[in-house]
């Protein structure tokens, strides 16, 4: 019966475990979790979501209040295209966050960050080549270009001096989505270095309509090997979505994919970011308590826990503070329902806004509670404690169990000693 570390990853010229970390944002996957993840071999990332708010917390920067300041006459205006991001100050959060991580880097895996195409900013071409270019400056070692095509996106950077160094990969859903980029990118003559294919039980948003429960991440890895082997295109697939065991990951290692992307069972771990009272929601969590929802500004269903505080919430757009999700145009589908909502009742301080919701704001508060499909099976990856909370775990424990379990088997952690005592 094989397992994961019977199998290993290639990218270039080396080899790594076959295990990646999803990048979760925001600061979700934080620099620790990817950190564990090289320093055991595998591949670990880090997320360019609201960096300059993770800078923040960080570095003790100031960039978001300062942009609060800048933009502080506009806050009550229903009209949000004034606000801008300073490119160079984004330049400079994306270097400090990434640069400090790769600092301190150990072992032999990768850290790769996770870049957004529909973090827009008002600006979407503009923001974006300055977040992938920064990335690069500041050493990351690959970059994963998701939440979108990324049509665009290699040539925004062809001329960057690392380009053909780095690491570059996409997320893709269908074989359709990824014969539409090799088509846009075959000019440029350099291939992504790595797909992550990824299916309809993964958290946060999908890369699919309401109809996502029709489709299978088995058939959609059958569908797109057979596509390159007959184009003679030999890139290594992730699988991703729904991966759950190591088991799991064997079955699609089996088929010939080149390694798993897993991040559900790594969000109860300590160094994830999410707050420990958050993390108990996770494993408290039954099926029924996980949902797939529109209420994402970006258009793309997203999967949560029904109890996310977001959901309902009609908070005032914090644009003039974050504003990561304006348009070209400085629009927003929550900025959209909001303004309908607070026309429609004058009277009510803060209407509720049931349709969308102000992903930024409910993001960086951890308000928003996205989560894979099998989030309710995570109250069986560990310890129940006599106070009712369930024992969070280490991302060591959770990265061993895939590489070296079998027959779907799950290994409980060594019961904490405060539980003991």
């Amino acid at each position: 019966m094989k397992r994961v570390d019977d199998f290993r990853l290639r990218l270039g010229n080396k080899e790594y475990v076959p295990i990646m970390i999803g990048g979760m944002g925001v600061d979700i996957s934080t620099s620790e979790l990817a950190l564990e993840a090289a320093r055991l071999g595998g591949i670990g990332h880090i997320s360019d979501a609201m960096v300059q708010d993770v800078s923040d917390r960080k570095f003790d920067t100031t960039f978001v209040k300062d942009k609060t300041k800048l933009y502080k006459f506009n806050i009550n205006n229903m009209d949000k295209a004034v606000v801008q991001f300073d490119l160079e100050r984004l330049a400079e959060a994306t270097r400090l966050h990434v640069g400090a991580t790769m600092a301190a880097k150990k072992g032999d895996g990768l850290i790769f960050v996770n870049c957004m195409e529909k973090l827009t900013m008002n600006a979407p071409k503009e923001t974006l080549r300055v977040r992938l270019s920064s990335a690069l400056d500041a050493g990351i070692d690959g970059i994963t270009m998701s939440a979108g095509l990324h049509l665009g996106s290699f040539e925004l950077i062809k001329d960057h001096p690392r380009f053909r160094e780095a690491k570059l990969g996409i997320i893709v859903s269908s074989v359709r989505a990824l014969q539409l980029f090799l088509r846009k990118i075959s000019r440029l003559n350099r291939l992504p270095d790595f797909i992550i294919v990824e299916g309809p039980l993964a958290g946060g948003h999908l890369g699919f309509g309401s109809d996502w429960s029709k489709y299978d991440l088995h058939t959609i890895i059958d569908e797109i090997l057979a596509y390159m082997r007959e184009e003679n295109i030999d890139i290594p697939l992730i699988a991703a979505g729904g991966v759950f065991t190591g088991s799991d990951a064997v079955s699609f290692l089996e088929k010939g994919v080149g390694g798993v992307q897993v991040a559900t069972r790594f969000t109860v771990t300590h160094e994830c970011g999410l707050p420990d009272n958050v993390k108990q929601e996770y494993f408290r969590a039954s099926e029924e308590d996980i949902i797939v929802n529109g209420i994402s500004p970006t258009g793309y269903p997203m999967r949560m826990l029904k109890s996310t505080p977001a959901i309902g919430s009609g908070i005032r757009p914090g644009c003039e503070s974050y504003g990561y999700l304006l348009d070209a145009t400085g629009n927003c589908a929550y900025i959209n329902s909001y303004n309908r909502e607070v026309l429609a009742n004058p009277e009510v301080k803060n209407p509720p806004v049931l349709d969308k919701t102000c992903l930024c704001t409910h993001m960086r508060n951890f308000n928003c509670w996205t989560c894979g499909h099998y989030t309710y099976r995570l109250k069986d990856t560990t310890h129940k404690l006599d106070d009712g909370n369930y024992q969070i775990l280490s991302a060591e424990h959770v990265f061993k169990d895939y590489q070296f379990s079998v027959g779907n088997e799950i290994a409980l952690p060594p019961l904490a000693e405060s539980a003991v005592a």
